[in-house]
């Protein structure tokens, strides 16, 4: 549960999700940093997509914060950063998880729960180039790769419902 702070913390976070094939094992990778403090966390899936590691690396980033916090999320996923910041997945949602084109929304659980975290922090997203030697980026990058080819990798639930 979420408490209220009188003062929001400012938290930057970096994040990066990909896959070995697409679908294949993904993970994602994050780095928060707020002051001098540093965290992070990465996982591993066994099938999924690389658009879902980039939507689940900003699900857990902000599933971690305990108090309201004013966020800056960069990513180098286009895919993520756009369906935000130009409101594409609030307009998903309210058409009941339509696109523009009276097609389904992908990822609806994802973006559901990305959603509400957003409503509880102020997020903001920005993207920035990946591989192009930004540390933060490239780090997230080495922890999605390493959490991809990790043993016991999850079952992204989520997307397996998604193909039945």
């Amino acid at each position: 549960m979420l408490i209220d702070s009188p003062d929001p913390k400012k938290i930057t976070i970096y994040t990066d999700g990909g896959c070995q094939g697409n679908p294949g094992p993904g993970g994602y990778g994050v780095v928060m940093l707020y002051n001098e403090k540093r965290k992070e966390l990465s996982a591993g899936y066994r099938l999924t997509t690389n658009n879902r590691m980039e939507i689940m690396a900003a699900i857990a980033a902000l599933e971690v914060l305990r108090y309201p916090c004013e966020v800056t999320i960069y990513t180098d996923s286009k895919y993520l950063s756009d369906s935000i910041m130009l409101g594409w997945a609030k307009s998903w949602r309210r058409n009941g998880w339509k696109r523009s084109n009276k097609e389904p929304a992908i990822n609806p659980d994802l973006w559901e729960r990305l959603l509400n975290l957003c409503e509880t922090h102020s997020v903001k997203f920005s993207w920035v180039k990946g591989h192009a030697g930004n540390p933060e980026n490239e780090r997230c990058d080495e922890l999605s790769v390493a959490a991809s080819k990790g043993g016991d990798l999850a079952i992204d639930e989520g997307y397996e419902k998604s193909r039945k």
